[in-house]
């Protein structure tokens, strides 16, 4: 039997957060702070315990699995709570806004990590064994320890960067990714016969992130710093294409 040696404050109870409830609750004893009726049963259900916001806010390590849009309101809320020595991580899309809203919400003496896990509920509903986090080390003092326990403990593939970095390249990775599928199951029904490879791969892809929340679309294209600057070329490529195919029926013609 693991012995848990710290309290974990999660905010939370979504999608998410009860996807590190799954894999966090071995180690750690979770106090969660979530006042939705879904969360009250699903914390029931799960042997869970809801607490204040300033009982979650005062444990050692505290995990942030909120709408983005609530971050910065809770980082504030949750700054006179936090133990000097204490740790806090957000887990959500992007990493430039949330970084500087917990560096200014938060006492200097706070350790930062700010992450964003590669996988959700969909894609790790058979394990996270062997999948990715990135991780942001804003303000952090003892981050080997963290990163082997990531590592060592939970089995992921841990990547290194900066906040910039990260949301540079996830403007592409999610960014684009979401937007097709949001296209595409825009488009249904679509055939599931006669299909080819790379057709049920396309598919596949929009499968992992069809159950999504357009609240989680909408944070990654708009959140994003570097989103919009991707979304003008891809829709520049779009109209470029729509253009030729519209001389090639023309000609033809």
């Amino acid at each position: 039997m693991v012995k848990k040696v710290h309290r974990l404050g999660l905010f939370g109870l979504g999608a998410f957060g009860r996807l590190i409830v799954r894999h966090l609750a071995p180690y750690f004893d979770i106090l969660a702070y979530d006042p939705s009726p879904e969360a009250r049963a699903y914390a029931k259900r799960h042997n869970v315990s809801l607490v204040s916001l300033e009982e979650a806010a005062g444990c050692k390590v505290v995990i942030l699995a909120t709408p983005i849009r609530t971050l910065k309101e809770l980082a504030t809320k949750i700054g006179p709570h936090v133990p000097l020595d204490g740790l806090v991580i957000d887990v959500g899309s992007v990493k430039v806004k949330p970084a500087a809203w917990l560096q200014e919400a938060l006492p200097p003496q706070v350790s930062i990590l700010c992450t964003h896990p590669l996988f959700g509920p969909q894609s790790a509903k058979f394990g996270i064994h062997g999948m990715e986090i990135v991780v942001c080390p804003v303000r952090v003092r003892h981050l080997k320890p963290i990163v082997q326990f990531f590592e060592r403990t939970l089995d992921l593939k841990v990547s290194l960067t900066t906040p910039e970095i990260h949301d540079r390249a996830l403007a592409a990775v999610q960014g684009l990714t979401h937007m097709i599928a949001k296209v595409l199951s825009g488009l249904e029904p679509l055939p599931r016969v006669h299909t080819t490879r790379s057709y049920d791969l396309m598919m596949q892809g929009v499968g992992l992130v069809q159950g999504d929340s357009d609240e989680l679309f909408m944070s990654i294209e708009r959140d994003n710093p570097f989103a919009a600057e991707i979304r003008k070329r891809f829709f520049a490529e779009i109209d470029g294409l729509r253009d030729r195919l519209e001389a090639h029926s023309h000609a033809a013609d």
